[in-house]
């Protein structure tokens, strides 16, 4: 080996192919469903098809007799497998009513979904033929699907042991409220619906089990988010030792928070593989997770802020009621309080008054969904602004600027106790404003109204941040979270030079092989090639807390920055003692060490690798082995903020909206890898729009899920969406070394607020005041032809006014 060092490649800042593209537009992934063991059986588990009824009976007998079958069980039958229930790890308050949730129903079925039985059997055709052949004697009773219903007096119980349907109420204050709105010069009160919205991953939840049986140990391969939580909770959920579980999830096809839970299908195939001691599938059809998959979002939210007569934010209130379904997932509790600490945004008041009660209904369970309570909380203050605005007869973005932080005031703790450590709303949303031509489209806007134009246009404004990274532990603590918010990354150097990186962190999509090697291949100044993630597996990553809430980067990323730091300080060591220096002396740079001052003297980092393994010539003390760890708990959330501007034009015969122009400018910190960057923007733009024009969730009266498939479910597609014109700001975050923020899931949390904005601007002329979630063009039809009518009314009513 030369003393020459390879200069790096793919470093921070730059955007190198992605190393996980190869394999996945080539179709060599491993997908769950795609493993095989010999020997391997096939689970089907029957569900309700109702959405509440007592079980009197569950008869498999005659499923046992079918061709390729090879157990059948019901909930009674294997009540003695289960150490405890399917875990809730978010107790939100002390009271919070949490009823048992079992991975099979046993007495009372309580969605439609809600598994009664299970089959395994030879293969899946066979599983799923003999579920017709299971006896259920359901007792049918009283639904209830509607939040206020469920709280009102005399409402059905979901749980009827529990005496109420409500899990909690959550209240939060700071300032004097009462001051605040008894002196405002204008009230603005408002009702928000956010929707119910079905997760769409594009591959579906799928989980295998490979028992050891001599040994009693277990492997579990699962399409999850998050394989070390998931083995802790199966520990303590099925009774089998910690120890003797391995989780592993593979190539994983998205999540967006659907699959950042402990579902009931996993702990079923491990029992069952345990009894059975054969290898086990399960694949839900895509159906068959519409029904059983978290849904998310959800809410009502009533609004109330206080204004000066010159727009001043004065104080805000919040009354959330917010739909849990029929039991609490993983965090559900927790999803509206993440929401509660960003209602006030980027904006200053006096006081600030929040109240959240948790409701169950008996519907599909709802959870993190990507935003997690941060998209329903910038809806409502964002639709907050546009309202108010109107009300004050204030241009909207000038109401904004009057009110939001300035550059000059961070750091900044807001109302609701959050401390931004860096932004500057000022530059985002002058670039924003420039690429969008806003007077311009202004201007345009004004010559179709005066025109009487057939499609009128209208301009939506979205200036957000949010709470990512989550979270320091310390703060998860306080809000009584069931685990902590750091991550554990291992770094280690190969003889050859080579570099493998361990981390906690299990990606489904966001590109984490690429980012982190980058992170790695720029410390180290080695190329971007020779650096290996390896991550998913609780063997090979025994430590960790996965991924969800924007923390890859923000959170696992410093850790591995950190590890890798250390590992260089250990190299260091090494090199001074082979240079014959001080490491005081040495320095580092282009992947070499040299005595400062003498660069003739320079030793590439591999020739120390080398010398470290042979350790012919190490200092005293010194171990030859070259591994650093680093465990990062972060001081503080990272807060990416930006503007997002949109046009949309609304056919008033038809009313259909269109998006014509979408201008998005978001400042997540220091960029690590640009085209990674953009494409979560686009993804979560997608998720956004859809939101805003096209999804919901949709239950009859009687429980049951009529936007049951994807045929029913719109789910926008390429042709749906528009154009985006994406740009940055950067102010580096304050809070971690890189000055890095997150990203995943800014574009959710940005474009749905500013889609209905524009919806509403295009047709508020023509007296429509409100519109809900979905826009689609029914909806806003019907709300023209209401507005008409409106108008006409007042027209007719001065007109008698006149004449008398």
């Amino acid at each position: 080996m030369t003393d020459t060092a390879t200069p790096a490649t793919g470093g921070i800042g730059d955007a190198p192919v992605r190393k996980e593209d190869a394999k996945l537009v080539t179709g060599q992934t491993t997908w769950t469903d795609n493993i095989a063991f010999p020997g391997m059986t096939y689970m089907a588990v029957l569900r309700s098809p109702m959405a509440h009824a007592k079980i009197n009976s569950v008869d498999v007998s005659a499923a046992l007799e079918q061709p390729g079958v090879l157990a059948a069980f019901s909930g009674a039958d294997l009540a003695d497998e289960w150490a405890g229930p399917l875990p809730c790890a978010w107790p939100v308050t002390p009271d919070m009513v949490h009823p048992d949730h079992w991975p099979i129903a046993k007495d009372e079925a309580r969605y439609v979904g809600d598994a009664v039985a299970v089959v395994v059997a030879r293969d899946r055709f066979a599983a799923a033929d003999a579920l017709e052949h299971i006896a259920v004697d359901y007792e049918p009773l009283d639904a209830v699907v509607d939040m206020e219903a469920a709280i009102a007096d005399g409402a059905a119980l979901v749980h009827g042991d529990h005496g109420t349907n409500t899990t909690y109420t959550w209240p939060f204050s700071n300032g004097d409220v009462d001051e605040a709105f008894n002196g405002a010069h204008k009230v603005v009160t408002r009702r928000f619906i956010n929707q119910r919205l079905i997760p769409n991953a594009i591959e579906p939840r799928a989980v295998v089990v490979a028992p050891i049986a001599a040994a009693n140990e277990f492997t579990m391969y699962t399409a999850t988010q998050v394989p070390h939580i998931l083995r802790l909770m199966l520990a303590l959920t099925t009774g089998v030792p910690e120890s003797k579980l391995r989780v592993i999830a593979p190539d994983v096809g998205g999540g967006f928070g659907s699959k950042l839970n402990v579902y009931a299908e996993e702990l079923m195939a491990l029992v069952l593989a345990k009894r059975l001691g054969r290898p086990i599938k399960w694949t839900e059809t895509r159906s068959e997770g519409y029904q059983t998959t978290i849904h998310g979002r959800d809410q009502i939210q009533d609004v109330e802020a206080a204004f000066d007569e010159d727009g001043r934010l004065r104080g805000l209130r919040v009354k959330l009621l917010a739909d849990m379904g029929a039991y609490l997932q993983l965090v559900t509790p927790g999803i509206p309080i993440l929401g509660a600490l960003m209602y006030p945004a980027i904006y200053k008041m006096d006081a600030y008054d929040f109240s959240c009660t948790g409701v169950f209904t008996n519907k599909t369970p709802t959870d993190a969904y990507r935003g997690a309570g941060r998209p329903e909380a910038t809806y409502a203050i964002e639709r907050t602004m546009d309202e108010a605005a109107v009300e004050l007869g204030m241009d909207p973005m000038d109401l904004r600027r009057r009110n939001w932080i300035t550059h000059e005031e961070f750091p900044f703790t807001t109302i609701a106790g959050m401390t931004y450590d860096s932004g500057n709303y000022e530059a985002a949303t002058d670039k924003a404003m420039e690429l969008f031509d806003y007077d311009g489209m202004r201007a345009e806007q004004q010559r179709r109204r005066e025109a009487g134009d057939r499609y009128q246009l209208g301009i939506g404004i979205s200036t957000y941040t949010e709470a990512c990274g989550i979270a320091p532990s310390r703060v998860l603590g306080s809000l009584d979270y069931g685990a902590g918010g750091w991550e554990h990354a291992t770094v280690r150097m190969l003889p050859s030079g080579k570099v493998e990186v361990v981390t906690g962190l299990s990606p489904h999509g966001q590109g984490h092989e690429t980012t982190f090697s980058q992170i790695v291949a720029d410390t180290l100044g080695v190329p971007f090639e020779d650096v290996e993630i390896l991550h998913g597996d609780t063997k090979v990553a025994p430590q960790g807390l996965d991924t969800y809430g924007s923390r890859s980067l923000a959170v696992g990323g410093i850790a591995i920055y950190k590890a890798t730091q250390r590992m260089l300080d250990k190299l260091k060591t090494a090199a001074a003692h082979m240079l014959e220096a001080s490491p005081d002396d040495l320095e580092f740079s282009g992947g070499q060490f040299s005595v400062q001052g003498s660069p003739d003297t320079a030793m590439a980092l591999g020739n120390v690798v080398l010398g470290v393994f042979a350790a012919h010539d190490l200092p005293d003390g010194y171990e030859p082995t070259l591994s650093a760890e680093f465990t990062f708990d972060p001081e503080n959330f990272s807060f990416p903020h930006g503007t997002h501007l949109c046009a949309v034009e609304v056919d008033t015969e038809t009313g259909m909206p269109q998006i014509t122009k979408y201008v998005a400018v978001d400042d997540v910190g220091n960029v690590i890898n640009p085209q990674i960057v953009d494409g979560q923007v686009h993804g979560g733009l997608a998720q956004g729009i859809a939101q805003a024009l096209y999804e919901e969730a949709v239950y009859d009266d009687a429980g049951n899920l009529t936007t049951g498939s994807i045929v029913d479910y719109y789910v926008p597609g390429a042709p749906d969406l528009p154009e985006y014109t994406t740009d940055r700001t950067v102010t580096p975050a304050t809070s971690n070394p890189l000055g890095v923020k997150g990203v995943g899931e800014a574009g959710t949390i940005a474009s749905t607020p500013a889609v209905v904005n524009a919806v509403l601007d295009a047709v508020r002329h023509l007296g429509v005041t409100d519109l809900d979630m979905p826009c689609s063009p029914e909806r806003v039809w019907r709300a023209l032809q209401e507005g008409s009518a409106s108008r006409d009314q007042v027209a007719a009513q001065a007109q008698g006014g006149q004449h008398a």
